[in-house]
């Protein structure tokens, strides 16, 4: 087994250190590929993955906001209306930070928002009690309102 591939095995930063090293010395033969290009394979994915993650939330806190808000008693509303409010501002800054720091991500945030759109749909549904139907087949709102601080749906 190459030396390089045994040192992933054994300490991953030590690994990634003396990766970059010879990347940088242009030393190519002596990277350890196999494990370079599965890690570089599973930075993309899990990038993707947060991105779905954080917009699953938020849609999901979106549709609360605008399908579960006005069934709420008074006080109760109060309350969860900050809570929602609070994770969506969350949430946004995470997405901005994210999309930012990963601008190819941004060509992927239809089909992110796509994934996400199902999954926020149950997840609202089991968390507000809702019908499924109650919430719309696909996403009703613009990639701009989701990314938008000042964006709350109208409540229903």
């Amino acid at each position: 087994m190459h030396t390089l591939s045994k040192l992933y095995e054994l300490d991953y930063s030590a690994w990634a250190a003396q990766t970059a090293e010879l990347l940088r010395q242009g030393r190519f033969s002596e990277l350890d590929l196999e494990h370079l290009i599965e890690e570089l394979g599973d930075m993309g994915k899990s990038q993707r993955h947060e991105l779905v993650s954080r917009l699953r939330v938020l849609l999901a806190h979106l549709l609360k906001w605008q399908f579960q808000y006005r069934r709420l008693s008074e006080r109760w509303a109060e309350f969860e209306g900050k809570r929602w409010r609070n994770t969506l501002i969350e949430q946004r800054l995470a997405l901005g930070y994210l999309l930012e720091e990963h601008p190819g991500l941004k060509g992927q945030l239809n089909q992110a928002i796509g994934k996400a759109y199902g999954q926020a749909v149950e997840l609202a549904a089991r968390e507000s009690e809702l019908s499924v139907e109650t919430f719309p087949v696909s996403c009703p709102y613009t990639q701009a309102e989701i990314l938008d601080a000042d964006f709350y749906p109208d409540i229903e």
